[in-house]
């Protein structure tokens, strides 16, 4: 029997409770304008919320996939687990931070602020599959190698893909989420690796 379950329905929850408060941030300002003008000056916001959440929504999907090759777990892979879901329930600071400074003069610092956050979660998220999958200390024994070295090649390009996104945050900030928002729509794509086992 597998010994995942009680991880993964807590993982869930950060899971659901990050992709929530991205929403609630979301707010008209009070100032008396037309209901017309502030739905169209919260753009950045909208911008900020869909890269989130789709970010979050693809980790959740990962996370789901790879629990499928781990049939059990030890405390260091809770650790890490531990860390990288803190990471998760942060993003939705950096995204309201980068939301609310995206027009003004501390964009690129937003911008940069956000990469940081997308850096570590790609460094917790790695840290947490290899760990794992390190000469198949956690793996299932049915779990076909083939599947277990596609996802570990999938995960490499994460870490030097958002450190670039971030870096160009200091040249743009329009640059950087440009780049994010190619990264969310690229994971979308590329998550789909994780469903096959012909690499």
């Amino acid at each position: 029997m597998k010994q995942t379950g009680r991880l993964e329905t807590f993982s869930d929850g950060v899971f659901a409770i990050a992709a929530t408060l991205l929403i609630l941030d979301i707010r008209l300002p009070e100032n008396g304008a037309s209901l017309t003008h502030e739905l169209l000056r919260l753009w950045p916001s909208y911008g900020a919320y869909a890269i989130s959440f789709v970010t979050i929504g693809i980790m959740w999907i990962n996370h789901h996939t790879i629990f499928e090759q781990i049939d059990r777990i030890n405390r260091t892979f809770l650790v890490i687990n531990v860390f990288f879901l803190m990471v998760i329930a942060f993003l939705p600071f950096p995204t309201h931070v980068l939301a609310a400074s995206l027009q003004g003069a501390d964009a690129q610092a937003a911008a940069f602020f956000y990469g940081l956050t997308n850096i570590a979660m790609a460094v917790t998220f790695s840290s947490l599959w290899f760990y794992a999958a390190h000469g198949r200390r956690l793996i299932a024994p049915y779990a076909d190698s083939r599947m277990v070295s596609g996802i570990s090649r999938a995960f490499l390009p994460g870490i030097p893909f958002y450190t670039v996104a971030t870096l160009s945050a200091l040249l743009s900030a329009w640059l950087a989420v440009a780049l994010y928002a190619s990264l969310a729509l690229f994971y979308i794509l590329e998550s789909s690796l994780f469903a096959r086992s012909d690499f």
